[in-house]
């Protein structure tokens, strides 16, 4: 049955993307137009080129290097119809890849450099998403799109933006995130924002568990609550060689904490040295809540129909281990429940059927 899988079957079948970051999927193209608008230096103007760029310079083995790449991106998102153009292009292009729905993450604080205001910031980007989302249903495809806004780690802005992620929660934003570098500022540097968050009633997932160990993951799971993982890929260093569970990784298990894998840019990180040694296969084996993201389509060179090829010329995986991970993923959205039911009974199941039958 695997040989009949195709890629471009892939790109048709539905799919549910969780960790996907609206500064690390701009169209190379837009990338050139912009930065000749404000007069931003890139690498290249060849997008082509640029695209490759991108690619490699991501490819050093570390998270720092990794995380330098996004100052060409962010440099061009600094105006609110820039913002909006790339929301745009971002839901079209997740739309054509196939994915029915996808919740986008981005860093409000990051984009204050020509003086907007972080309420202006979000409209702009909820605004693009309005519009791609409108756009790919004119072309007959269908997306629902979810924004998490994001707060620095390092930067102690997390309370500000949890309330400006709860101000805008009927508007669009469904969650909350933390990222950047992970060694050296843990997330408990932010637990009044995690403690503000559950008292609102709202969802949030940390990154924690790719650059830096199980004390990461422990204290996102134990200190601040997170709804879920983002990476958490070293739980796997609480799994004995022969499968048996310690005590944290035991405790994600049963109580269904999702992991927003996220293999190729696993790779790129240094978090695991090959697509073959990622312990996605293991976790999912082992019936963990293992979910499978793009997190930087641009700088991993890569789509939610990529790594899901991936996986399966790697492990073999067959139409219903494909389902089985986006079920998954819908089951942990951040949206209403019974959202998440219709788009799993009406749009996900039906597609995946016809191919199991």
């Amino acid at each position: 049955m695997v040989a009949t899988i195709r890629y471009e079957d892939i790109v048709k079948v539905p799919k549910a993307l969780l960790h996907d970051h609206l500064d690390g999927g701009l169209r190379p193209a837009t990338i050139v137009e912009l930065a000749a608008e404000v007069g931003h230096e890139l690498p290249t103007t060849d997008p082509d080129a640029l695209g490759r760029w991108f690619v490699e310079a991501a490819d050093s083995g570390s998270l720092e290097r990794y995380l330098e790449t996004f100052a060409h991106t962010v440099a061009v998102m600094q105006t609110a119809p820039a913002l909006r153009r790339v929301a745009r292009e971002c839901a079209l292009d997740l739309a054509a890849d196939g994915v029915v729905y996808a919740e986008v993450r981005f860093a409000p604080e990051q984009h204050l450099e020509q003086d907007l205001s972080l309420d202006e910031v979000v409209e702009a980007v909820l605004a693009g998403f309005a519009e791609g989302t409108a756009q790919a249903v004119e072309a007959g495809l269908t997306i629902r799109v979810g924004t998490l806004l994001t707060a620095m780690r390092h930067a102690a802005r997390s309370q500000e933006i949890a309330e400006l992620a709860v101000r805008h929660r009927d508007a669009g934003v469904v969650g909350f995130d933390i990222a950047g570098a992970e060694a050296g500022f843990p997330p408990t540097r932010h637990l009044d924002a995690f403690e503000y968050l559950q008292r609102e009633n709202f969802h949030f997932t940390i990154h924690a568990g790719e650059a830096f160990g199980l004390p990461s993951i422990w204290q996102a799971i134990q200190w601040c609550g997170a709804d879920r993982l983002g990476h958490g890929v070293r739980i796997v260093d609480d799994i004995a060689p022969d499968g048996t569970l310690g005590r944290l990784a035991a405790y994600v298990r049963d109580k269904r904490i999702p992991l927003e894998l996220c293999p190729s840019s696993n790779v790129q990180t240094g978090a695991v040295d090959s697509i073959a040694d990622h312990p996605i296969g293991l976790l999912r084996d082992l019936r963990f809540r293992a979910t499978v993201n793009t997190d930087n389509r641009l700088m991993s060179g890569t789509s939610m129909s990529r790594e899901m090829a991936l996986l399966v010329e790697t492990f073999g995986y067959g139409w219903r281990e494909l389902q089985w991970f986006t079920i998954n993923a819908m089951k942990s959205a951040f949206i209403p429940f019974d959202e998440r039911l219709r788009i799993i009974d009406e749009v996900i199941k039906p597609a995946y059927a016809k191919l199991l039958a």
